[in-house]
């Protein structure tokens, strides 16, 4: 105490203080934010199925059409059309979706000439999707996607109401072997189990172009994606982040809600793919990146501090069993969670992830500030 009036406080009560302050984060972030997403119950009305328009963007996308299209084509649902943008395309995505239209009544489709001065990105073939589209609410979801059930339509629809403008789905990514289909598959469930436990919360941040909804007013209202067409991504999350609000946005995750996607085999692909998710997440309103940042230093503070108080400082017998109620409180959570988005084999690679996942993430977003602007599609 005589240490601390005369303002000489001793290292290892910092590091311990330190530890404390990060333990409550993140104790609290998983027990009053991330829990909220297995306990999700939605009461449903009486559902009203609105007209919707699919729209999918596509750029060299012809086998994935062939196989996958038919998915989305074949959904239970009253009134609904498909509008496929081909951008640029110079495989034969164009005879693909010539052959499926004749085949499909409610496909339509436009293609956009290639233009090998100017550089295009996602968002000016989602802008004349979306203004192709005829219906007033719009289903957004990739070429490389495909919902997992005849009832995708159904579930996400069924959340549009006089309120509600803006509907965030789950889209996850196929099971696979591999380091690196675990690891692709470990971020975006816990990147799910954030936005849509904020969201829920009633903070809703961001969204994923793989399974995502709103209305087609909503979009225009707002001039689309003039505030950061210049960005190379962001057509989903930095528009939900802006556009989004307590009131106009639903969650909807139920089992037969999913999309799944077919998962990068390369590595140094998916980099470059977080890459960009990461410079469009620089743009988020200042509170989201306070929220998020806390959450990443806050885990490598904890197990900073963690590992030095076991071994040099005495009060390992107070952090271990503090530890150890977080560790059973974090993997409850998680399991839990997993099972909402029917996500499997993750909590075990969790165990390593979780302290490691800050660091490479930081690693990744710094790698980014030294590259050069990306210019591609996505």
């Amino acid at each position: 105490m005589r240490e601390i009036i005369e303002g000489t406080l001793p290292a290892h009560w910092i590091i311990l203080a330190f530890f404390m302050i990060t333990y409550l984060i993140q104790l609290g972030t998983y027990l009053f934010v991330f829990l909220k997403v297995p306990r999700y119950i939605r009461i449903r009305k009486a559902e009203s199925f609105p007209d919707v328009s699919v729209v999918i963007c596509a750029r060299n996308e012809a086998v994935n059409l062939r196989h996958l299209l038919p998915h989305v084509l074949h959904q239970d649902y009253p009134r609904f059309e498909v509008v496929v943008v081909n951008d640029s395309s110079t495989d034969d995505s164009e005879l693909v979706l010539m052959d499926m239209a004749a085949e499909y009544s409610q496909l339509r489709y436009t293609s956009i000439p290639a233009d090998e001065k100017h550089g295009r990105g996602k968002k000016l073939a989602l802008t004349i999707g979306l203004k192709a589209a005829t219906y007033a609410h719009v289903v957004l979801t990739d070429a490389d996607c495909y919902p997992v059930s005849d009832q995708w339509l159904k579930r996400m629809a069924s959340n549009f109401s006089h309120e509600h403008r803006i509907v965030l789905g789950y889209g996850g990514y196929e099971r696979h072997k591999g380091m690196l289909n675990t690891l692709i598959r470990y971020e975006t469930t816990f990147t799910a189990i954030q936005y849509l436990a904020y969201a829920i919360k009633g903070k809703p941040y961001m969204g994923v172009g793989r399974n995502l909804a709103y209305e087609k007013a909503l979009f225009f209202e707002n001039k689309g994606f003039a505030g950061h067409y210049h960005l190379p991504s962001g057509d989903d999350d930095l528009f939900v982040n802006a556009h989004a609000t307590r009131r106009n946005c639903a969650v909807e995750f139920s089992p037969e809600s999913h999309t799944l996607s077919r998962p990068e085999v390369s590595f140094r692909n998916w980099i470059k793919q977080k890459r960009r998710h990461l410079t469009a997440g620089s743009h988020y309103k200042t509170v989201t990146r306070i929220r998020l940042a806390s959450d990443y230093i806050s885990r490598i503070i904890l197990y900073t501090t963690l590992i030095w108080i076991c071994i040099s400082l005495p009060w390992r017998i107070i952090a271990g069993p503090l530890f150890g109620v977080l560790l059973i409180t974090r993997l409850v959570i998680f399991k839990m969670g997993m099972r909402r988005l029917d996500e499997k084999n993750l909590l075990l690679p969790s165990l390593l992830l979780d302290p490691v996942f800050p660091i490479f993430m930081g690693v990744v977003w710094l790698s980014g500030r030294f590259e050069k602007k990306y210019q591609g599609w996505r």
